[in-house]
């Protein structure tokens, strides 16, 4: 912890600028930049955009919502230059070569938001310290700036460092970890096939202040779906029958989901989070949108419920006489870490947070794309695991969200600087 003290003002001054600006999925270019300044400033080598994104693999993405961003970005000082750099497609990886022979270890560090009002009275410290969001229905309510600039200062520490160290380094910064649909394009445009090392982390969860977790295996698989009805219009008094209820026929799908046969092998979930159907009284609604999200405790388990929402779907449609369309819009999956990188990884925690306050995880209920990548560097040969460092938190994606960042941000640079000196140490 001592050898990170100097790096707390400049780790926690960054973090607060990216809480300030926060952008949802795909469209984190204010905060790109911001990365891309810092590492390019530090003399590493920096991949961006199309580059690190294979395209076809991407799920979620609006393309309106893009262009805004790049608009706004721009306004806020972005140049230009950069922007067109990028694409259109946010996501950048940064190496660094020690330039004595040695392993390659990656990190990865998600930067997107959460689609949530920040609570702006002075109750909560980002508001009563002034650092609160100024995007009106955004927030970093789950950590994800905190995990930026841990980033970009292991960056610095690792430069300032490479003497002690051999190998090389990979940090790799995702966009849209939320609605899980920024990892497959990165793995799939092999930004971890050449690794030998590959960890991810985040803030809080089931740690609190001086605690840290590391996962052995768990996270659910999931695939989060987009789902579109489209019926017929008519007079609903004069002409009923002449219509066709788009309304009616995602109700019933999502009445019908929630009877899904739950598998006996693992754990499932099905969640109908969104429904929005029909333009006024007396019409017969036209169209119905729905956003829902299967999980599973293996891919195989999460592919039977996709499977099932999809076949309900299709059934409803047919039944009501309308169209349907099913999109996936994110999946990730289960993980399963090595033995290896799960022991280096407690070592380095229990250095920093003592035996008593680190545990192992082997079920963790929720999803993380991060699974994918790690999932894909292990298939390529590469040691992996995650990890979980503490925070008090309130609840993760809540209004009220906070990290206590002088004393988390701290902690969790220690652990990861404790990683490399591990993994790349000379």
């Amino acid at each position: 912890m001592q050898d990170c003290a100097r790096y707390v003002e400049e780790m926690t001054r960054l973090r607060r600028e990216i809480h300030r600006r926060p952008e949802e999925g795909w469209t984190e270019f204010e905060t790109q930049w911001k990365v891309f300044r810092a590492l390019e400033a530090l003399g590493w080598t920096i991949r961006m955009g199309l580059d690190v994104i294979r395209p076809e693999a991407v799920m979620g993405r609006n393309a309106e919502l893009v262009e805004k961003a790049m608009v706004r970005a721009a306004e806020h000082g972005v140049p230009e230059s950069f922007l067109k750099a990028t694409g259109g497609y946010t996501g950048l990886t940064a190496d660094f070569d020690t330039g004595c022979e040695g392993p390659v270890t990656g990190f990865r560090f998600d930067m997107d938001c959460v689609l949530v009002e920040e609570l702006h009275d002075a109750s909560h410290l980002p508001a009563a310290e002034g650092f609160d969001s100024e995007i009106p229905g955004h927030m970093h309510a789950c950590g994800h700036d905190a995990h930026t600039a841990t980033g970009v200062t292991l960056a610095h520490w690792i430069t300032d460092h490479k003497d002690e160290l051999k190998g090389r380094f990979r940090l790799i910064f995702q966009p849209a970890e939320e609605g899980t649909r920024g990892a497959a394009p990165m793995a799939a445009a092999g930004v971890v096939d050449d690794l030998n090392w590959f960890f991810g982390a985040h803030v809080g969860c089931n740690c609190r202040i001086g605690e840290a977790s590391v996962v052995k295996k768990g996270f659910l698989a999931t695939t989060k779906i987009d789902i579109e009805f489209t019926g017929v219009p008519s007079h609903a008094g004069s002409d009923p029958e002449k219509g066709r209820s788009a309304l009616m026929a995602a109700a019933a799908a999502a009445v019908m989901m929630q009877g899904i046969p739950r598998h006996g092998e693992g754990d499932t979930r099905i969640a109908v989070g969104r429904l929005v159907a029909g333009e006024g009284r007396n019409v017969t609604p036209v169209h119905a949108v729905m956003q829902c999200e299967t999980r599973g405790s293996t891919q195989e388990i999460n592919e039977y419920m996709f499977e099932s929402v999809r076949r309900i779907v299709e059934g409803c449609a047919a039944s009501y006489g309308v169209e349907c369309r099913v999109t996936k819009a994110g999946e990730a999956t289960n993980f399963e870490a090595t033995p290896a990188a799960c022991d280096l990884a407690v070592e380095a925690c229990v250095e920093v947070f003592g035996g008593d306050h680190v545990t192992s995880l082997e079920t963790v209920g929720g999803s993380e794309d991060c699974s994918i990548l790690a999932r894909r560097a292990i298939e390529h040969g590469a040691e992996a695991t995650f990890l979980f460092y503490g925070c008090n938190h309130h609840g993760h994606h809540r209004a009220d969200f906070e990290i206590q960042d002088t004393q988390s941000l701290p902690a969790a640079l220690a652990v990861l600087s404790g990683i490399c000196r591990r993994t790349n140490g000379l």
